[in-house]
């Protein structure tokens, strides 16, 4: 995985500032493309984004925003914009190197460390200078490669590798559509995705559920005969919790991507959040031309790890049709032992020690 550092913020800064710097003299109350702010406000929220992601590593926040907004002075220019980004920029960039490995900071789509904000900074700074210019009618601008490959690799380990970083990176923001692969409705960034030695775990949103549920990819580039319909019900369930106000992150379902080509190619997940009495279980489902291969149990090993070091999970497990001896090999490799039996089903538990 690329760890994104303070140089990285600094050369976005510097590509986009460069960019913007050459449609100073356009009119920014135009509404920038795809959105609905204008190209001088959508300006004003990535320097927001900046000063924000930074005070949520400096005030190491753990469940929510630090409370403030940031704004520019009745009649600031274009050029005074851009002279605010080069400041936040400089800022994030600042505390991204200062910050300690240790250091994590709340965000709604997953608490991450210092490198995890440098990428979002990066791509706050990308796409947004790209809804700027070409509402400016600046249609063939792009940042440096190297770094858009870098953010894909951080925050969008799920996107496909077979065509070029940039448009790869705006695919994966709703911005454009890729051959084969239609323009999403719905997507997101991954900052802390669970990774084993050939897949990537990454989780479904609510929002994300509820396009997968309907029919759609849920944001994922998926193998040619997926999503299995268990994902689909799955990501349903995601959805569902949200509505009901049971959602708990973590506990929902993921896609699993291979990390090899970013295609998903089948989903894992939890029915719910760990009970009164810290059990919870898991279910998974692989799509058919990718079974045969080892993926099941290797996810299953990796996401079991990862629920068995978070606080209020005392016990795993996973139940499986009798007549399914694919999954019993599976989850006899991912460490869980057989621990009863009933209605045509076998359980299976791990326990936490």
């Amino acid at each position: 995985m690329t760890i994104m550092r303070a140089q990285h913020i600094d050369e976005a800064v510097s590509l986009t500032t460069r960019a913007l710097r050459g449609v100073v003299d356009l009119d920014w109350s135009v509404p920038a493309a795809g959105l609905d702010w204008s190209c001088y406000d959508t300006v004003v929220h990535v320097a927001g984004d900046f000063t924000c992601y930074a005070a949520q590593l400096t005030g190491r926040a753990a469940d929510g925003w630090v409370p403030f907004e940031i704004t520019a002075d009745e009649g600031t220019t274009p050029e005074g914009l851009i002279q605010v980004i080069e400041a936040t920029g400089g800022i994030l960039s600042a505390v991204v190197a200062a910050a300690s490995p240790d250091v994590r900071g709340w965000h709604p789509q997953g608490t991450g460390g210092a490198d995890a904000f440098a990428a979002m900074g990066a791509v706050e700074a990308f796409v947004h200078t790209h809804d700027v210019l070409n509402a400016l009618g600046v249609t063939d601008w792009e940042p440096a490669e190297a770094l858009c490959a870098a953010v894909l690799d951080r925050l969008f380990p799920h996107a496909p590798r077979a065509n070029s970083p940039w448009r790869t990176l705006l695919w994966a923001t709703g911005r454009d559509e890729l051959p084969g692969l239609p323009r999403l409705t719905a997507w997101r960034w991954h900052t802390a995705p669970i990774r084993s030695e050939r897949l990537v775990l990454c989780e479904i949103s609510p929002v994300a559920g509820a396009d997968l549920h309907a029919g759609g990819t849920g944001g994922f580039a998926w193998a040619e005969d997926g999503p299995y319909e268990g994902t689909r019900l799955a990501a349903g369930m995601v959805a569902r919790a949200r509505e009901a106000g049971t959602y708990r992150p973590g506990w929902g379902a993921y896609a699993i991507v291979r990390a090899a080509d970013g295609l998903a190619v089948g989903g894992i997940g939890f029915h719910a959040a760990p009970d009164g009495d810290g059990d919870a279980e898991i279910g998974y489902d692989l799509v058919p031309s990718a079974r045969g291969n080892g993926y099941a149990t290797e996810a299953v090993r990796a996401l079991a790890a990862w629920a068995l070091d978070q606080p209020g999970l005392t016990t795993l497990h996973a139940t499986v049709d009798d007549d399914n001896l694919a999954s019993h090999a599976v989850v006899g490799r991912a460490g869980f032992a057989r621990s009863g039996a009933g209605e045509g089903q076998i359980r299976y538990t791990r326990t936490v020690g």
